[in-house]
């Protein structure tokens, strides 16, 4: 995503809904620092995430002002709708917590009352002490959710660009299914996915490619190898296609040859729990809801110690290592589903004392009546002859 993807009242829409929501929790600044933050404020691309950057955020329509590495600044300023870009560092090393003591204190933000995203993977833990060392009293919050929780529900123009994805993904799975077939190996395999999702105008996805085989099939997340396939593999693929930054994930399962009667047991429980959450989902369910129905088929099937991962969550617009959102349908979620949130469905099932593992993945829009598939592609069990 840059500027140029979404008018200008979009993201003027966006800034004031997050000032509102900062007026609410009693905020005057709100440091942003989460990538996708940045990225849904100003349109940013940029891999300024690599270092130390942050957003601020004022309440009182004070400018947007960007701090980051020295080598993002170019991008910034022309792709993004910052209003001022500071850089730091560059060809020389330069503490970013003293870069953003001098910002800080020239915006007041010390003397006002401030809150801070604290994001997994983003904010190294020395530089979040040091923030913390700035700002003292000032700092009053860690709001590390409050403009997650404003974009889960998305626009007409981001579905548009969700649904685009989908269609993407859909083009890489056929193409796989295509090529699947003993004496490939993984990694063969993984090519012909990620060269169509290019070719097909995917961006990279946020997070690599699962596929896995044979005994590795019981691996939930396990990556592509030089493992070569072989007649009566179960194999599982998951992998995200993405469009100006916007993600659509896919999960299917196939078997080279004819399944054992344990893999299309294992299957048939999945399928029927996916069934389930995507009968279940609607604008008013709370995630716990539509998660417990897919808990309640595994464990009468008596799969319940390998359920080994949510059962599914909210699809943002994706920077490396994730794509995932804070809503996620487990048996605590705080969250209710909303018309126009985008949420994958994926129960799962991976047995490894039996080496057998099974994971169906789909992406649903959330409507005022149900839930819409954004992916064509079959859901069953695919048996390669």
């Amino acid at each position: 995503m840059s500027k140029h993807d979404f008018p200008q009242e979009e993201f003027a829409d966006r800034l004031a809904r997050v000032r509102g929501a900062m007026a609410a929790a009693g905020l005057d600044w709100l440091v942003a620092v989460h990538p996708v933050s940045i990225h849904w404020l100003t349109g940013s691309e940029a891999k300024s995430y690599q270092e130390f950057q942050c957003l601020l955020i004022g309440g009182n329509g004070e400018p947007l002002v960007v701090l980051t590495r020295q080598g993002e600044c170019h991008e910034f300023e022309t792709d993004s709708v910052a209003d001022q870009v500071i850089g730091w560092g560059g060809g020389e090393v330069e503490d970013p917590v003293a870069a953003f003591a001098r910002l800080a204190s020239r915006l007041g933000l010390t003397r006002s009352r401030v809150g801070l995203e604290v994001p997994a993977y983003y904010l190294h833990p020395h530089h979040y002490l040091g923030l913390r060392g700035v700002l003292g009293e000032a700092l009053i919050s860690e709001a590390t959710d409050l403009i997650a929780d404003l974009k889960l529900v998305k626009s007409d123009t981001e579905i548009g660009y969700i649904r685009r994805a989908a269609a993407i993904a859909d083009k890489a799975l056929s193409d796989f299914a295509a090529d699947l077939a003993p004496g490939y190996t993984e990694m063969a395999l993984a090519g012909t996915v990620y060269a169509s999702l290019l070719k097909n105008g995917s961006g990279i996805a946020a997070s690599p490619i699962n596929l896995v085989s044979g005994e590795r099939s019981a691996y939930s997340h396990g990556g592509p190898t030089s493992r070569i396939l072989k007649d009566h593999d179960f194999i599982n693929i998951e992998f995200g296609a993405t469009y100006r930054r916007y993600t659509s994930t896919i999960g299917r399962q196939y078997c080279l040859g004819t399944p054992t009667g344990r893999m299309i047991e294992i299957y048939a429980v999945v399928r029927e729990a996916a069934d389930a959450m995507i009968a279940t989902i609607r604008d008013g369910v709370t995630a716990s809801v539509v998660h417990e129905k897919a808990r309640h088929i595994i464990s009468r099937a008596g799969l319940e110690r390998w359920r080994v991962h949510t059962s599914g969550y909210g699809l943002a617009p994706g920077f490396p290592p994730s794509w995932g959102e804070p809503l996620h349908m487990m048996g605590a979620s705080r969250y209710v589903l909303r018309t126009g949130m985008v949420v994958t469905v994926e129960p799962p099932v991976f047995v490894a004392s039996e080496g057998l593992g099974v994971r169906i993945i789909d992406n649903v829009l959330v409507t005022a009546t149900g839930a819409e598939l954004l992916s064509t592609a079959s859901r069953d069990l695919v048996c390669i002859p």
